[in-house]
């Protein structure tokens, strides 16, 4: 998995898991910020949410044609310094008046220009460094591993976000909604994290930053092997799996909308003993602790490195023994945005088991193409809202539940559980495949756009989003996920029957 990739992957995914980890604690609260803080319905709430997803998806377009002209590493640089200059707007608490409001508006607006210059362009980088013969057969691999690291970032984010407003409520006597801003804060410290990685580290990829002279010579050379024909193909079977993959970030990026209103309205508010459990962000890093360690165990080569790696289960499993003797009995409050540490948590766990499969199957010569992955990755999205649909069958619906006193009805924790497992197969399916997707296909002087192209189709995806809430309040839930099950379902079989196309380009 690890073995043979150059040094400057390491550190491009480390600064990108500084800049994801602020962007995901933000993240975890804004929906519920804005309907506290505000007092938005949740329409309302959802269509800010979904229109700032949109955008921060929606300008790496830009960025990445601003990097074809002018060098990634400068549209890096200058997007992490105007991210920071959102943030810190952002992490002002105003009130709910309007001030706050246009404050709160012109600190997305910067967050997300800044995304917009720094996301794929960091992505081309990471791929430029696969261009070489020797290294081709890695970047899907390289893609995994960087994709990881992201989610690395927002593992920890929901817990940072709940632990930091928790104590600026507690020790500083703030306000629960303006504790909210506490959270926002962090994300300007982890940018300082970032840049400080990126220019710690810098020599290991300054290399593919984009030396105008150098890349276009090379560009050229390349060009050159494509007739206008081939590019035409290449660019028109991107512009497909960018249509397709908009229902599935619509489905997805439900994380933070539907689903943690689900969380916050029908799950259980509290959880004791065992079930307690995988709310603590630190048993979750126990288990992927385990299963990096026992894949060392069963690939080194070595009888020392073998015994490590045993003795890492043995120890990481003895705390997880202390850890269940010492919830029994005990009962705690489960905060909706938790919930969304556990899709991290499941791509960092299943990263080496997706990059292991494939490999075998590689081997055999009957690995998937990226475009049938996608595929697949769609149906396994829908599965997962089947999960949500037969889960929620026997619930009221959201207005009947938010006027029903005692009445109320709820739903296990380990539903959301689920449906977020099932969830993560589909997202490594489908993200890395198609980022890597995208970095091969795309011919040379259009990479920056077409990966900002594939960022676009994300936008749209998360515009989408607000589909969801504008279903959220008198629609029984099982139909509100019903929704998502059949775009899902009719995205994949569009990409089974363009298939041939697709595949035909990766050759």
């Amino acid at each position: 998995m690890f073995e043979g990739q150059p040094k400057g992957l390491y550190a491009l995914a480390l600064a990108n898991t500084g800049e994801r980890f602020g962007y995901y604690t933000m993240l975890a609260v804004f929906a519920l910020f804005l309907r506290e803080n505000f007092g938005l319905a949740a329409g309302a709430a959802g269509a800010i949410y979904s229109t700032f997803l949109a955008l921060v998806y929606f300008l790496p377009l830009f960025g990445g044609a601003m990097a074809d002209k002018f060098g990634y590493g400068k549209m890096v640089t200058i997007g992490i310094l105007i991210m920071f200059a959102g943030y810190l707007v952002l992490s002002v608490p105003l009130g709910g008046n309007m001030v706050a409001m246009v404050s709160m508006i012109a600190a997305l607006l910067l967050i997300s220009f800044g995304t917009g210059l720094f996301k794929g362009n960091l992505q081309v980088m990471v791929g430029n460094l696969y261009d070489a013969p020797e290294l081709q057969d890695k970047r899907d691999s390289a893609f995994s591993i960087f994709y990881m690291a992201i989610n690395i970032g927002a593992l920890f984010a929901p817990t940072a976000a709940v632990k930091i407003m928790e104590w600026a409520q507690t020790s500083l006597g703030i306000s629960h909604a303006d504790s909210y801003h506490f959270a926002f804060a962090v994300a300007c410290a982890s940018l300082i994290l970032s840049i400080a990685i990126y220019y710690g580290f810098r020599s290991t990829f300054r290399h593919v930053e984009g030396d105008k002279k150098k890349a276009a010579a090379a560009d050229l050379k390349e060009e050159e092997q494509l007739t206008p024909q081939e590019t035409k193909a290449r660019v028109v079977a991107l512009i497909l799996v960018f249509a397709v993959v908009i229902f599935f970030w619509m489905a997805f990026h439900q994380n933070g909308l539907t689903l943690t209103y689900f969380a916050n309205e029908f799950v259980q508010p509290a959880a004791e003993g065992a079930q307690s459990m995988p709310f603590n962000v630190w048993n979750l890093v126990l288990v992927i602790v385990i299963v990096y360690a026992l894949f060392s165990l069963f690939q080194s080569k070595k009888g020392q490195a073998k015994v490590i790696s045993a003795a890492v289960i043995a120890a990481a499993l003895g705390v997880l023994c202390y850890q269940y003797n010492q919830a029994q009995g005990t009962e705690m409050t489960i905060a909706a945005p938790i919930f969304q540490h556990f899709n991290p948590s499941f791509v960092v766990m299943l990263t080496p088991v997706s990059i292991a499969l494939f490999g075998w199957l590689a081997k055999k010569g009957k690995e998937p193409s990226a475009p049938r992955k996608i595929a697949y990755g769609m149906l396994v999205a829908a599965a997962a809202y089947v999960l949500m649909a037969v889960g929620s069958a026997g619930l009221l619906t959201p207005d009947a539940q938010a006027a029903a006193g005692d009445g109320k009805t709820f739903a296990s924790p380990n539903l959301l559980i689920g449906t977020y497992l099932i969830l993560t197969f589909g997202e490594l399916l489908l993200s890395p495949m198609g980022i890597s997707f995208v970095s091969k296909v795309a011919p040379p002087k259009l990479k920056g756009t077409m990966m900002g192209g594939w960022f676009v189709s994300t936008a749209i995806g998360n515009f989408l989003v607000s589909v969801g809430g504008y279903l959220w309040g008198g629609i029984p839930l099982w139909i509100v996920w019903t929704v998502f099950i059949v775009l899902c379902v009719l995205s994949a079989l569009f990409m089974f029957i363009m298939m041939k196309r697709l595949e035909k380009v990766c050759k």
